[in-house]
């Protein structure tokens, strides 16, 4: 078993890699990409070193897997961050070099089809950072959320404890990337609704394992990166999100099936599940279809930890998802759920 480590902080100054393991949307909208670089150096005192793919739609895995190498190998490279997620990451981790990674652990942020590097990289032995791409997170309209910018300045900067909290206002609806009225004003936000607990009556501490639910299953059925030796992931606290897909009720409860046929399920002492996005450009749902599908998510959450873990405690509606704020979780680190005082830390 391998339990993974944290890397070495970068500082203020310091060089940091912008790659796109997935898609290279940054060609076809470089508003959003544009405008987090620019925070990346403005806001956080970092300075975005780019790669041959960056910035490409259409790079092999091959491609890819190379720019993921380089930024690990250089030495003036200090962190990574993945520009957006994409749905084929799966095809270039064959392709990486165990050895030249580990050899040289750097915090890598991303998150949706990161999922898949963030997994290769706790294998590896590295903690990796769920949360705050390039062009969603730093690149939102107006100003990144203060949420999202305090969590991920010190996912980024500092080592310790840090509690989460609910958000006060949220937002899943986005606008269109390739209007450029978009970018002259702050998103609508709503009211937060707060955290919603099950089986609240312990507190549970262990290293984390997830993502993007969607990722995880593929994972599986390509039997790839998910442990044969479960045991790997006993007392593990699990976190899950579901993208903007917005796969249905059904389908989240068939793969977290999937994962009680296995028996990994019951291995984790805490789920913590992300508020679901409820709404995109294809399915512009209104709020009432908004209310039932993620009603209707969350009892198939519920169904499925009651016939595989049922005395599991889980936490909903956790701002970590496809919705913005988005607190960046460590991949690999320290979670604490602290079910009677209703807490959640984590450790950066």
């Amino acid at each position: 078993m391998i339990t993974p480590s944290y890397p070495p902080k970068p500082s203020p100054g310091d060089r940091i890699a912008v790659i796109s393991p997935s898609a290279g949307l940054p060609e076809l909208f470089p508003r959003p990409y544009e405008l987090g670089l620019e925070r990346l150096r403005k806001d956080f005192g970092l300075e975005p070193v780019e790669y041959p793919t960056t910035r490409r739609m259409g790079a092999t895995p091959q491609e890819r897997a190379d720019d993921i190498h380089a930024a690990f190998a250089d030495p003036d490279i200090k962190a990574v961050i993945a520009s957006i997620g994409g749905d084929d990451q799966l095809t270039v981790l064959p392709l990486l070099d165990r050895e030249l990674i580990r050899a040289n652990p750097k915090p890598f942020f991303g998150m949706s089809d990161n999922t898949n590097l963030l997994v290769y990289l706790r294998n590896t032995g590295i903690v990796g950072y769920h949360g705050a791409t390039v062009m969603c997170e730093l690149g939102r309209p107006g100003a990144m959320h203060p949420q999202t910018a305090e969590s991920l300045r010190a996912a980024l900067f500092t080592s310790g404890e840090y509690e989460l909290r609910p958000a006060e206002r949220w937002n899943d609806v986005n606008r269109d990337w390739a209007d450029p009225a978009t970018f002259d004003s702050e998103p609508d936000t709503r009211p937060g609704t707060g955290w919603t607990w099950l089986n609240a009556d312990r507190v549970v501490e262990g290293r984390s394992w997830g993502g993007n639910l969607e990722i995880l299953g593929w994972l599986l059925m390509a039997d790839r990166e998910i442990s044969h030796d479960l045991s790997e992931y006993d007392g593990g606290v699990l976190f899950l999100e579901t993208s903007e897909e917005l796969p249905s009720g059904a389908e989240v409860f068939r793969t977290l099936r999937n994962f009680g046929e296995r028996g990994l399920l019951r291995r984790f002492s805490a789920l913590l599940m992300a508020r679901p996005k409820t709404w995109s450009l294809e399915r512009p749902n209104r709020p009432e279809e908004a209310t039932r599908y993620a009603t209707e998510q969350r009892e198939a959450v519920q169904r499925a930890l009651k016939t595989y873990a049922p005395d599991m405690p889980a936490v909903f509606d956790v701002d970590f998802g496809h919705t913005d704020p988005q607190i960046v979780i460590p991949y690999g680190g320290t979670v604490r759920v602290d079910g009677p005082a209703r807490r959640i830390t984590v450790t950066y």
